[in-house]
């Protein structure tokens, strides 16, 4: 299919330059008011290439239909790209297009300490030749997931303008907060009125994704004894040296840094507060709820060992759960996963299935009911600086949708 790649380059540069970062300290949703900016001008925008049914909701989500083409009883196809960018880093970026990317060295301009070069960018090697994005070095690009948002834009666009092409109705949602884990908490499923849907938020060219990791939340509060440090001996417990300890103790096989596959990890995010306070953020991953409860238990562990060697402090430890693996759902009904990887195959590609060390809105979109999985972008480098993503799989992606818009047609009775 002839995809308008130019169109889809120009929204997506647009939108990256849109500060949308979320913020897990915020109860609000959108949790920030930046990220407005960007969801108001997709429902213009939504309304521009003729949606119907355009709305944004009191929390920001904002939702349209392209409406059906054909008089089949088809089910109702959902698109799903999240607005929100990541906490870590700094998100209105300046975009830069290294068209025909000829397989040098990218260094970023603002930092030229980032380079991007195929021997150490993983997937870099195989986008030669491609019209390659990147940030300036400084900020995030926002690739995660302004490409899904530019992707599901284009598609939508282009069966407005080709009523020829056979599909059910399709709805599209673009949301907020995804990055905290928040993306669709607020998303009522009778409005949105879909059948099954697909999250825009993957990386490699090909790739469908139907296994996540299932995800908790620990905070852990440290309350130490407090005096003025002139006059501490024997009487302050200092509570940034129990949280300090506490990290200290945590086993270090089981951090990010050293695990991979289908190993699970115990991730401290945050720490903050004083000498008679202190609080640690950590989040918890694991494939299997099994591998999960054990590592529920090793921070429990941890605390109650600091606890039992000072007992003048007070230690308490939340739980808080975040997603689960969409597997245990989607293994129950896989043809919205059978009909992706077919759409991908018909677009002349080969179908990448791999779990994702991470959660989409798909996972608790999935475990509320509405079967979500997840389909490539082409971004990689999330979360850093050295963020890019290719246009030419961006413009694979859109021929993706588009195949499986067909698909779930042509399969209907």
């Amino acid at each position: 299919m002839q995809i308008d790649t130019a169109a889809l380059l120009e929204r997506f540069c647009r939108y990256v330059q849109i500060d949308t970062r979320s913020d897990h300290h915020s109860p609000s949703t959108p949790s920030t008011p930046a990220q407005w900016n960007l969801l108001r001008l997709l429902e213009a925008e939504a309304r521009a290439i003729g949606a119907s049914d355009v709305t944004i909701t009191e929390h920001g989500y904002v939702l349209a239909t392209i409406p059906a083409t054909t008089r089949k009883q088809v089910p109702t196809v959902a698109w799903f790209a999240h607005a929100d960018t990541a906490m870590e880093l700094p998100s209105a970026a300046k975009p830069i297009v290294h068209r025909a990317y000829d397989g040098r060295p990218i260094v970023l301009p603002d930092d030229p300490t980032q380079i991007l070069t195929v021997e150490t960018t993983p997937h870099l090697r195989e986008a030669i030749g491609d019209d390659i994005v990147t940030a300036s070095g400084t900020t995030l690009l926002g690739a995660d997931d302004k490409a899904g948002i530019a992707i599901v834009l284009t598609a939508a666009h282009h069966l407005l303008q080709h009523p020829e092409i056979p599909h059910g109705k399709i709805r599209l949602c673009f949301n907020p907060d995804e990055e905290i884990g928040r993306g669709v908490d607020r998303l009522d499923l009778a409005q949105l009125g879909a059948d099954v849907a697909y999250t825009l938020d993957g990386e490699l060219r090909g790739e469908v994704n139907f296994e996540t990791f299932s995800a908790d939340a620990a905070l852990v509060e440290f309350r130490g004894v407090a005096t003025h440090p002139g006059w501490a001996k024997d009487v302050m417990v200092n509570a940034l040296r129990l949280a300090g300890r506490f990290l200290a103790t945590l086993p270090a096989q089981i951090s990010p840094e050293c695990t991979d596959d289908r190993a699970g990890f115990v991730h401290p995010n945050e720490i903050n507060g004083n000498s008679e306070r202190a609080a640690v953020r950590l989040i918890l991953r694991d494939f299997e709820l099994d591998g999960l409860a054990a590592k529920r238990a090793i921070v429990a562990e941890t605390a109650s060992a600091i606890r039992a060697a000072e007992p003048r402090a007070r230690v308490d430890v939340t739980f808080t759960e975040q997603y689960r693996n969409m597997r245990y759902w989607l293994e129950q009904d896989m043809r919205p996963v059978e009909y992706a990887l077919e759409a991908v195959r018909r677009a002349g590609l080969t179908p990448v299935t791999q779990p994702i060390r991470g959660g989409t809105d798909g996972s608790r979109l999935t475990a509320r009911g509405l079967p979500a999985p997840n389909i490539f972008t082409g971004m990689h480098g999330v979360h850093s600086q050295r963020e890019w993503v290719s246009v030419q799989d961006m413009a694979r992606a859109v021929d993706v949708l588009l195949r499986l818009a067909q698909l779930w047609e042509e399969r209907s009775p």
